[in-house]
């Protein structure tokens, strides 16, 4: 009794509410400079291991799923993360693991979760959608939805929940291009499914889980306010795109990258009535985790499209017009200033949620201790810190004024910018007797790619870059990095094209 009547003379005196005791005071790390609004940037999370995707849960927490099998729930206000699940049977390696997950927006009625997550059973690889149920604290009640094959990479990932409360899945062409046109592979397409792992009635194709065909590798996947539908897809060498999906639509994929913009794929368009991205990048940006923004607490933002990016290291802002049909602009945030960014949400509040990728299986730069973490973008009265941030509009291909910027953005990601590679997967271009070897030999693999049986990362065809380009990128790797070999001229790309 004296312990409470302690504790109480506590309250009164110094003002405290009990029911904020446990909530720390979150520092501003950086704040954000919009045209009228200030943004506080806080890091709420850190120390986690992958967090492959975040969403605001019914209990005002941070569900999210660590790609190597496991589900919490993070308190916003504290910083405290709780687990709630493991999933033994998760494979991790490379992009696999435990990946999406979408909770039921009517949870007294409907009080489920799904998840995406890889398997291997007997060496096959597979995805599979799972179903549970959440009890208090717990999720029980695992009910296997669908399997399909899967993949080290290109499998998808993202889920959703319809207005209408159909679950939404977004798969991958599991390295195998020809899926995505195959209207009898479930690889390469917007499933759509009822929650108890039916198909739906009014599906375009009578008894077929597909809404929409022709996907190289989804990343996000998101519904407006208006019940729009907008996915973001990772290209291949070039035309990472960001969709908005109709019923029966067919993205191209791979017969066509992005827009339609030489005679081919005219033709091919012109034949399946295929549908055309609302943006894409050329250089690629590796765009992923994707939300609506819809609040008026940030003003500047409202109605747009967030987009995280792995490659680009950067939040993208995409402003749609009053009906949703249209991107009118691409405005960056927070570049190269917490790394790779995998999965952004929102508050009911209108705050917004991002979570880096830095100790994935191809980090772009040595993750640091903090890593990952989940960062706090809010509503801020005044700046506050010592670095405040802009926004840039997205600016156009970048040219050989810039070398070095030249190869980052088309070759960076994946032999890195000091050309050290990724043992096992990437070569490295340091010391490479292939780039300072034969002139000939190093064009081919550049205009034409190259292809590594049972290797899952392969070197893409860069012959859409004009020969100028292709000779600045050649002769910098042949030139950096102690590698000493002869600058390879335009003429000589023209020559062997």
């Amino acid at each position: 009794m004296k312990y409470k009547i302690l504790f109480l003379l506590y309250v009164i005196v110094l003002g405290c509410n009990p029911q904020k005791a446990k909530r720390r005071i979150i520092p501003v790390e950086k704040n954000i400079q919009l045209e009228k609004s200030v943004l506080d940037i806080s890091v709420v999370a850190k120390g986690l291991n992958v967090p492959w995707e975040i969403t605001w849960g019914p209990d005002n927490k941070i569900w999210i799923t660590e790609q190597h099998g496991e589900i919490s729930k993070l308190d916003p206000e504290t910083g405290e993360k709780h687990r709630i699940l493991e999933i033994k049977e998760v494979w991790k390696d490379r992009t696999t693991g435990l990946l999406g997950m979408a909770i039921h927006p009517n949870v007294k009625e409907n009080p489920y979760v799904f998840v995406d997550y890889t398997v291997k059973n007997n060496g096959k690889i597979f995805s599979k959608l799972v179903r549970y149920t959440i009890q208090r604290d717990t999720l029980i009640k695992p009910t296997t939805l669908l399997i399909i094959p899967g993949s080290t990479g290109h499998n998808g990932s993202r889920l959703a929940i319809s207005p209408n409360g159909k679950l939404l899945w977004a798969t991958g062409d599991a390295q195998k291009g020809g899926n995505a046109q195959n209207e009898k592979s479930l690889n390469g397409k917007i499933l759509r499914i009822n929650i108890d792992g039916t198909v739906p009635e009014n599906n375009p194709i009578q008894g077929s889980y597909v809404w929409a065909k022709g996907f190289r590798n989804m990343q996000g996947l998101v519904f407006s306010k208006r019940g729009f539908l907008y996915t973001s897809e990772h290209g291949d060498a070039l035309e990472d795109e960001v969709n908005l999906i109709v019923k029966g639509g067919n993205y191209g994929w791979p017969n066509i990258e992005g827009i339609h913009d030489i005679e081919e794929e005219k033709e091919y368009a012109l034949k399946n009535n295929t549908i055309e991205p609302l943006l894409s990048w050329t250089p690629t940006i590796a765009p992923s985790g994707i939300t609506y923004y819809g609040h008026k607490t940030i003003p500047e933002w409202e109605n747009s499209l967030l987009l995280a990016t792995l490659k680009a290291r950067s939040l993208h802002v995409l402003k749609l017009n009053d009906d949703g049909t249209k991107i009118l602009s691409d405005n960056i945030f927070l570049e190269n200033e917490y790394g790779r960014l995998r999965s952004v949400c929102v508050s009911p509040e209108g705050d917004i949620y991002v979570s880096t990728s830095n100790r994935d299986w191809n980090p772009y730069s040595k993750p640091i201790e903090a890593d990952d973490r989940i960062l706090k973008i809010s509503k801020a009265a005044r700046v506050t810190s010592d670095k405040v941030l802009k926004g840039k509009l997205a600016s156009e291909n970048k040219t050989i004024e810039n070398i070095d910027q030249l190869y980052s953005v088309y070759c960076g990601g994946c032999h890195k910018d000091d050309g050290s590679g990724v043992e096992g997967t990437f070569p490295a271009l340091k010391g490479s007797s292939l780039v300072q070897g034969s002139k000939e030999s190093l064009i081919k693999v550049f205009l034409k790619g190259k292809k590594t049986e049972n290797k899952a990362e392969q070197m893409p065809s860069f012959k859409f870059l004009n020969d100028d380009e292709g000779a600045a990128i050649l002769t910098y790797i042949r030139k950096n990095w102690g590698n000493k070999a002869e600058p390879i001229q335009a003429s000589e790309i023209k020559g062997l094209r």
